[in-house]
């Protein structure tokens, strides 16, 4: 299983969305660290940040050094991609 560890900012964005979909969110986070399976997918440009899909809200996080995930931010898909 791989680690998970937020940044501060995603912290408090994990606090701002409501408890039910936070435990979604969270759920499909340690699926994807236990298994690998979720909707994943590369975003563009070099930083190498990738994003799980769950529901409304987009996960962008890092996987550096393998087997470390390095979560960046927990945001509505409006907000995600600005």
């Amino acid at each position: 299983m791989k680690k998970i560890v937020f940044t501060p900012p995603a912290r408090a964005d994990v606090r701002r969305i409501d408890r039910e979909t936070a435990m979604r969110i969270l759920t499909a986070l340690h699926r994807f660290a236990r298994t690998g399976e979720g909707d994943i997918k590369k975003l563009q440009g070099d930083s190498g940040e990738l994003r799980l899909r769950v529901g409304d809200y987009r996960v962008r996080f890092n996987e550096n050094p393998p087997g470390t995930l390095y979560i960046h931010a927990v945001l509505h898909r409006s907000e995600a991609y600005r």
